[in-house]
């Protein structure tokens, strides 16, 4: 038997006939409590300050040993650390290669790889910013004691670059799902 209803209607009365007899409900609508001004403008610095990176100065002068290998412990770690990195104990997961870049560049560069590690649960990661004019060979070093997840730097082994790049050791949480 086919029906004249519109294909809606049609429906609708096939589910009320399926359904039987329905009591509505007495209130539907879900209240939305709108966010305060207050609280809006948090949430807005907080999505701002998650899409910033980390920024590096370059007046800052850290005392950095001017003979010798290239090397960096933070106060709170343990100076072995740079041992380990001149040994090729920890390996590389991510390499940036800073050939060609400007100063500005770099330091955006050496920012998000710091970024993507610390993201990625990558421990070591190495920079390679060759030796040419030396402006980016005692430059990166400096950019790098600012950051305040660098646990420690070393020049690298020849394998990895030599004089023209650093292995980097980065200070992660405990939970690679946190960040």
């Amino acid at each position: 038997m086919k029906s004249k209803l519109p294909l809606n209607q049609q429906d609708k009365a096939l589910f009320e006939q399926a359904i039987g007899s329905v009591k509505p409900m007495s209130q539907d609508k879900v209240n939305l409590i709108k966010p305060t001004q207050t609280q809006k403008k948090q949430q807005s610095q907080r999505l701002t300050f998650e899409k910033q990176q980390f920024h590096f100065s370059d007046e800052f002068e850290p005392q950095l040993p001017s003979t010798g290998p290239m090397k960096y412990v933070r106060e709170d770690a343990d100076s072995f650390e740079t041992k380990l990195l001149r040994r090729s104990e920890y390996t590389p997961e991510l390499i940036l290669d800073l050939h060609g870049l400007k100063q500005q560049e770099s330091k955006q560069e050496i920012a998000a790889l710091l970024a993507s590690c610390i993201k990625q649960h990558v421990k070591c990661a190495c920079i390679i910013h060759g030796i040419g004019n030396n402006v980016l060979k005692t430059k990166v070093p400096h950019w790098l004691v600012q950051h305040p997840d660098v646990l420690a730097f070393h020049q690298a082994p020849l394998e990895w670059g030599g004089m023209g790049a650093l292995l980097v050791l980065l200070d992660l949480p405990d939970d690679p799902f946190c960040k």
